[in-house]
This record gives C-alpha cells, structure tokens and sequence, in this order.
C-alpha cells in the first residue's frame, strides 16, 4: 500500500483523514476523466494567492462542463479550518477537486448537476533553497485547446506532461520542456519556464497551449515592478540553449533554477535568486 503523507479531506460536509474512497466505479469522472483541480500552497504561516487558486478551480469547472458548487470565500474559510489541523509549522498542498458522477450527453459527456467537490490538505515539502534542476527537450508537445481542454487545470491533461517528464528523467534530466504544436517552447512538464539573456527576463507568451500560471503571472508582475525587463514573446528551444539562465515557477515550489540544459551546465542566477526573494516577501506581506 503506498504510503502518504498526513491528508486531510472536506468532502460532503465533514472532514475525513487519509485517502477516503469517493469515486466508484461508475463514477463518470472515473472511466472518462471528468475532473479538474487546483493547487494552492501553505508554508511559513501563509497562503499566497489562495483566492486565484479557488476561483481558477470554479473557472476550470465550467471550461470542462462542469457545474462548479462552492464560493471563493467557503473554499478558502475551509482552507483555514483544515490547515488548523496540521502542525502549525507543516508546509500543506492546497487542492480543490471537482468530479462528475453521472453521464450526460452521449454518456460520454458529464452531467453537471452531478458535479462533486472534496478540498484536500496534504503535507508536502517545499523545495529547499538550493536546489536547482536539469531539463532536455521533450519528443511529446503540448495540445491546442481544438484537441484537449487546455482552459482548464483539467486532470485528462496530464497523463500527457507525465510521459514527458518519465521519458526525460529516462535519460538522466529532471525535467523537460515540451514544446507547443507549432515547434515553440510552451512550459515544462510540472511549471512554467523562463529565460535571461543579455540582462532581459523572457517567457514564452501565453498562447492557449499551456497554463498561464498563477505564480508565474506573479513572478512577472515582481519582477518587473523591481526593474527588470520581462518581456512574453514566441521562443524557441535555440533561445533556451543560448540563454544565460533558466529557471521554473509554478505553484509547488515556486522559484527553481536550471543548472544544466542538455550537455550544457549552467550556474543558478542572480534573477532566479531574486525572483524567489521576491516571491517570499510578497507572500510574507
């Protein structure tokens, strides 16, 4: 049995401890992937950007057919009160989930009257300061939202970015970067990426392909309010070659630098440095 970390769930209007079952069988969500998520992060007695994390889950709900049954407001008062179950010091991955039970237009399509919702806590770790990661360029890519639900942080999405990081961490990387249907760099398997070059912060604009994260939209709106050119353009993976510096945000651990792209190693910079000291003083604020 696999072992997990303390977790605890809202579900129904009761909290439960552990990994309660919740879906059966012919839960639609089940055989047909009618799910989406959030992830949110508490850690040092904060909980940055919680209300954008909750009302993205709504928001994801209904790009996937879904009927979203809860306010920003209760997912976030049921945050507080789950968190109070957790040692005071616990860094705890915040995710509201929603599912479809039963089968809507052609079975294949969820009912939305159906629509469930469980917010679950669970202890997971933060990435220490220091720690920098490896990337190669993904063979798999990034779907349009004409294939794939890309408007949604839909859970059918990822079983597609899994592949890439499995085949990558194959080869001896962290990490990949997947690319979008057009040849153009869309994000890494788990974040959003960006680059530096001759002294300006460059990301792949967003294009539908892939999240426009939320830590990511914060990092650029910090940086730039500290200085920093940041610019969102079409990039290529030649640009993340020749960058002198890579790093990744995303919402479970925030800032990380690219030490190695390739063959090639690179040493953590000063603007991925100053992107997380960034980050933790506006979450401290």
């Amino acid at each position: 049995m696999t072992e997990r970390s303390t977790t605890w769930n809202w579900i129904d209007g009761e909290w439960h401890p552990g990994n309660p079952p919740i879906i059966g069988p012919r839960s639609h969500a089940s055989w047909l992937g009618s799910s989406v998520f959030d992830g949110a992060r508490a850690f040092e007695g904060v909980t940055p950007d919680l209300d954008l994390h909750c009302q993205r889950a709504n928001d994801s709900a209904r790009a996937l057919g879904l009927t979203p049954t809860m306010t920003v407001a209760r997912m976030m008062e049921l945050t507080r009160e789950g968190l109070e179950r957790f040692d005071a010091n616990a860094a705890v991955y915040i995710k509201p989930y929603y599912w479809a039970e039963g089968d809507g237009i052609g079975t294949i399509a969820p009912d939305p009257e159906s629509t469930r919702f469980c917010l679950c806590l669970f202890e997971a770790p933060m990435a220490p300061e220091g720690t920098a990661i490896s990337v190669t360029l993904s063979p798999f890519r990034r779907p349009t939202l004409e294939t794939m639900p890309v408007n949604a942080k839909a859970s059918c999405l990822y079983p597609n970015n899994a592949r890439a990081i499995v085949e990558a961490k194959g080869r001896g990387f962290d990490n990949a970067i997947v690319l979008d249907m057009l040849g153009n760099v869309a994000e890494l398997t788990t974040a959003n990426v960006f680059m530096v070059k001759d002294g300006v912060v460059l990301t792949p604009a967003w294009n539908g392909t892939f999240l426009n994260g939320i830590t990511r939209q914060r990092i650029i709106g910090l940086l730039r309010a500290d200085g920093y050119q940041v610019e969102e353009r079409t990039l290529g993976y030649g640009d993340f070659l020749d960058a002198d510096e890579i790093f990744s945000t995303g919402n479970y651990y925030k800032v990380v630098p690219i030490n190695r792209i390739e063959d090639r190693d690179l040493a953590p910079g000063p603007v991925a440095a100053r992107a997380r000291e960034l980050y933790w003083e506006f979450a401290k604020s």
